[in-house]
C-alpha cells in the first residue's frame, strides 16, 4: 500500500469516528449530560410481615381449580373408540 492509501484509510475512519460522535450525541436518551437526571421510585423498608390473604377469594366455599370437573354424562374417557 501507498501512504497515500493509508492516509485516505485513516482520514474516512477519523471523520467516521466523527459523525458517529455527533449522531450519538443528538439522541436524548444516550445523552450523558450531568445537568439531566431522573427521580427512581424506591421502597422505604422492607418488611418481613405477610398480609392474611383476601377473605372474598380464599375461603372454604371458592371454587377449587385443582378438582377434575366432567361435563354431561360420558363415561368414555377416550373420544377416539367410537369413531373410524
Amino acid at each position: 500500500m501507498k501512504k497515500s492509501d493509508i492516509a485516505m484509510i485513516v482520514l474516512i475512519a477519523a471523520m467516521s469516528i466523527g459523525v458517529a460522535f455527533l449522531v450519538i450525541g443528538s439522541i436524548p436518551g444516550l445523552n450523558l449530560s450531568s445537568t439531566s437526571s431522573e427521580k427512581v421510585k424506591t421502597i422505604n423498608r422492607y418488611d418481613a410481615k405477610i398480609d392474611d390473604p383476601d377473605a372474598d377469594v380464599f375461603n372454604s366455599t371458592a371454587v377449587n381449580p385443582t378438582v377434575d370437573i366432567t361435563i354431561g354424562e360420558t363415561d368414555s374417557t377416550d373420544i377416539s373408540e367410537g369413531s373410524n
